[in-house]
């Protein structure tokens, strides 16, 4: 059962990515190719997944299903399981040694994310969702109720 669902998702995600390909070539004049759509930002976490994919950074949007207790090993990381709208769930570290805490977060909220996607067999994991100190990595963020903590 789990890999017919596997297939579905993977057949479903690359529908998406068709479909979305064909109408960014009607509009041509959106912004540059590195800014991508968050359904399609879906499809490409879904097909990370489904390939074992990681150190790919990604945006996108999810409900937050589980607030988990905070990581304290090493740097501090707040830690949310969010669902995405193709039902993947992923799990989000964010460190909260780099940025702010996200306080007012609650299980049914809707969170936006950029960050690095690593692959896990339970969903995959979305870090470094804040400003890189040193300057050598992309910087992340997560927004929720209109603020940004990067």
């Amino acid at each position: 059962m789990k890999k017919l669902l596997l297939i579905f998702i993977v057949l479903i995600a690359g529908y998406k990515f068709l479909f979305n390909q064909d109408s960014q070539s009607l509009n041509a004049a959106q912004p540059s190719a590195t800014v991508r759509s968050i359904d399609n930002e879906d499809s490409l976490i879904s097909n990370a997944y489904a390939n074992h994919k990681s150190d790919i950074q990604v945006s996108g949007k999810g409900i937050v299903i589980k607030i988990l207790p905070d990581d304290n090993q090493g740097s501090k990381h707040q830690k949310l399981v969010i669902k995405l709208a193709s039902g993947q769930t992923v799990l989000i570290a964010h460190n909260i040694d780099l940025a702010p805490r996200v306080s007012s977060i609650r299980k049914g909220d809707m969170i936006q994310f950029y960050g690095e996607y690593e692959w896990n067999e339970k969903g995959g994991v979305i870090h470094w969702t804040h400003h890189d100190p040193n300057g050598s990595h992309v910087a992340g963020w997560l927004k929720h109720n209109g603020k940004t903590y990067q």
